[in-house]
This record gives C-alpha cells, sequence and structure tokens, in this order.
C-alpha cells in the first residue's frame, strides 16, 4: 500500500504541476526524453525494446470466425435504433429479440497503419494486451464526460498506444488523462512504456523488425515525441497514426459487411464510416432471449478487428451520434 501511496502521489504532483506551471520548451525536455531512450537502448537493451508487447495486442488472429455469416444475412430488414434500448449501470445496453443498429464513435487502436477501405471486412475481436483495463475505462468513462471532445479522447489513446510514459505526456494530454481516470486509475498508465528514441536507435531497431512492423514502430516514437512536446495538434498526431493510402487487397474471405457470432450467441457486424464512426448492427434472435436472459451490449469491451492487417483496429463505443431520441422502439423492452 505504502508503495502504490508513493507512485498515486509522484502522479498527482506531475498532474498538478503539467496544470499550474507555464510549459516548458520542447527542446530541453525534447533531449531529456532522448537521452532516456538513448539509455533504453544501450547495453543489450534493444532487444528488450523490441521485445515488449504493444500497448493493445489484438489481431485478426484473436477473431473467432465460427458461426459468421455473411453480407446478406438480415438483407431486407429494416434495424431499430440501438440506443433506445434500456440500459445497465455500467453504460451497456440490454438487449432484447429484434435487429438493432447505431452510429456511434470509434477510435483508432494502432497507429502506422491505414484507414478503414472500401472492401475491408471487420469482425469482432475481443480487447487484449497490457493497456486493455485503462483503455477500457477511458472508453466507458468518456460517455460521463461529454466536455471532453473526441479529437482530446483520440490524442489520449494515441499517446498510450505508443507507450508513452505518464510523466513524458503534454499538458493537454495530461488534463485529458486527470479529467476521464481517477488517481488509482492513473496508476495503469504506468509500465510498459517507452522514451522517444533516437534516429540511429530507430535505424537499428527498424533493421531487426519486418517490414509491416517498421511503420508501427516508427509511427509510436514520433507520437511519443509530439504528446511530450506539450503543443501538438490532434493534426500533427494523426499525421503519423494514419498512412496515407490504401491498404492491401482486401480479404476475400472476409468481405465488408460480415456477420460475427458473439460469444453470447447473437450477431453483431461494423460497418466503419472512416475510424472516427463505426456503424453497429445486432441481431439477436428470439430464442437465444428465451434461453439466455439478461444479455447486453457493451461496445467498449470488444474491437472492431480488420482482416487487412494494413488497417485500423477500431475500438467501439456506447456512444451514439445524432441520435434521434423522438424515434419508439417497436418491440416492448425491460
Amino acid at each position: 500500500m505504502k508503495k502504490i501511496n508513493k507512485n498515486l502521489i509522484t502522479l498527482l504532483v506531475a498532474c498538478i504541476s503539467c496544470i499550474t506551471v507555464a510549459q516548458a520548451q520542447f527542446g530541453g525536455l525534447g533531449k531529456k526524453l532522448l537521452d532516456k531512450g538513448t539509455e533504453m537502448a544501450s547495453g543489450g537493451g534493444l532487444n528488450k525494446i523490441l521485445k515488449q508487447p504493444q500497448a493493445i495486442t489484438t489481431s485478426f488472429k484473436d477473431v473467432n470466425k465460427t458461426g459468421s455469416k455473411p453480407p446478406s444475412f438480415m438483407e431486407g430488414q429494416t434495424p431499430e435504433p440501438l440506443y433506445l434500448l434500456p440500459k445497465t449501470p455500467e453504460g451497456a445496453y440490454k438487449l432484447c429479440a429484434g435487429f438493432y443498429e447505431m452510429t456511434c464513435k470509434s477510435y483508432c487502436l494502432h497507429a502506422g497503419t491505414r484507414g478503414p477501405s472500401s472492401g475491408d471486412g471487420y469482425m469482432l475481436a475481443p480487447v487484449l494486451g497490457p493497456k486493455r483495463d485503462v483503455v477500457i475505462l477511458i472508453l466507458k468513462h468518456a460517455e460521463k464526460h461529454p466536455e471532453v471532445n473526441q479529437h482530446s479522447i483520440q490524442v489520449l489513446l494515441w499517446a498510450i498506444i505508443a507507450r508513452t510514459r505518464f510523466i513524458d505526456f503534454g499538458t493537454d494530454i495530461k488534463l485529458t488523462a486527470t479529467t476521464l481516470l481517477s488517481p488509482n486509475e492513473l496508476l495503469m498508465l504506468e509500465g510498459g512504456a517507452l522514451g522517444v528514441l533516437p534516429a540511429s536507435v530507430m535505424a537499428k531497431a527498424k533493421d531487426q523488425l519486418p517490414p509491416a512492423a517498421q511503420s508501427v514502430f516508427e509511427a509510436e516514437n514520433n507520437i511519443r515525441q509530439l504528446a511530450a512536446s506539450g503543443n501538438a495538434s490532434y493534426e500533427q498526431m494523426e499525421k503519423y497514426a494514419m498512412i496515407a493510402g490504401l491498404a492491401p487487397q482486401p480479404d476475400p474471405e472476409v468481405p465488408s459487411g460480415i456477420w460475427s457470432l458473439h460469444p453470447d450467441g447473437y450477431y453483431i457486424r461494423f460497418i466503419p464510416h472512416g475510424y472516427s464512426r463505426t456503424t453497429v448492427q445486432i441481431y439477436v434472435p428470439k430464442e437465444l432471449v428465451d434461453t439466455k436472459p439478461g444479455l447486453i451490449y457493451d461496445g467498449p469491451n470488444g474491437i472492431a478487428c480488420p482482416a487487412n492487417v494494413g488497417a485500423q483496429r477500431l475500438a467501439q463505443t456506447n456512444e451514439p451520434l445524432n441520435p434521434d431520441m423522438t424515434k419508439k422502439l417497436k418491440v416492448i423492452c425491460n
């Protein structure tokens, strides 16, 4: 407990300092970060860095394709608004038998890759990796903080995905983190983080990585430097997080609009509109509800994962975009 309290005090002091003290020029901070990165990479540390897992490790290998349905499944049926379903105290949607749809906020969880392309198939995957719990908490808490805009949350997530140390976060990112996370939850941001690696170290590291991983590794390093600068804009971060151009050809066995069988027995599919908006459709068979009451859909607990390895993983939320609350459900759902 004493150790936790000590770490907690350190984080809180850092938070207070970042908000109340005038921000230093990045030149001095940048040198310290580069020195830290050089120190980490020396004495055999480079191998340790390369073996360190990504903050979120989910890949298409984690997708269970058993029970999937083709895009034509539910064709001709009209979905009802998912956001009109009742919610649990934790913010998940209580599911009733029927066909539902919601366009919600979504977030990029894979820096150095391309945005969703036409024809990309996305399927449900679990959120995995060392920063799984804190990423889910951020997505859940964001719904309770409408004053924090989507761009600010995306920048925070990019900083986490890039394995930036909390102590190195710039003022704005620290403010977003301290708004969305409790003091104890902030402790989850520590561990598994890297300093900014200098160009010489980056060159050595890239030589040891396969081509597909090189762009991700370099993008994360650039994001760490921007996150620490204190004045990086969303647009600057996006430039490194998103690769321009089209991703490689989509997997013909995983077409756009494919349906996943959720572990709880209902069907779900994702239709991305860029990386910041995703349309989610859910079909719940009546016989499933009859045998398995208490079904829920909790967006942040899953990732829309592309079969195309060059495309973005998309974190999901329970936050609808432009919901029409004048609509009424045709089904009775308590």
